[in-house]
């Protein structure tokens, strides 16, 4: 997967893009489509993934099918972590 980080809409010092990318990457991550509502129309995705230092990421992306455009990402809140954590017990 490719990631496209020209003008990049959001400070990438609080989270680097290698972590983001590392989230895109854990093998338990979580992609989902959020409601239409919650989109605005258009086709936005949630990533909710780990770094390899276990740090948990949410992201907001949009992709082609190639090309990943994080629009937004930050450290995932306690309930995201419990949810993740959740989603991935459920999976045998």
């Amino acid at each position: 997967m490719e990631f496209d980080w020209i003008e990049c809409p959001f400070d990438l010092k609080k989270i680097s893009p290698r972590e983001i990318e590392e989230s895109f990457e854990d093998p338990f991550s979580l992609r989902l489509l959020p409601e239409p509502e919650l989109a605005g129309g258009a086709s936005r995705y949630f990533c909710l993934g780990k770094t390899v230092g276990n740090q948990p990421v949410f992201s907001v992306f949009w992709t082609d099918g190639k090309k990943y455009r994080v629009l937004f990402s930050r450290a995932m809140t306690a309930d995201e972590v419990n949810f993740y954590e959740r989603r991935n017990a459920e999976i045998p």
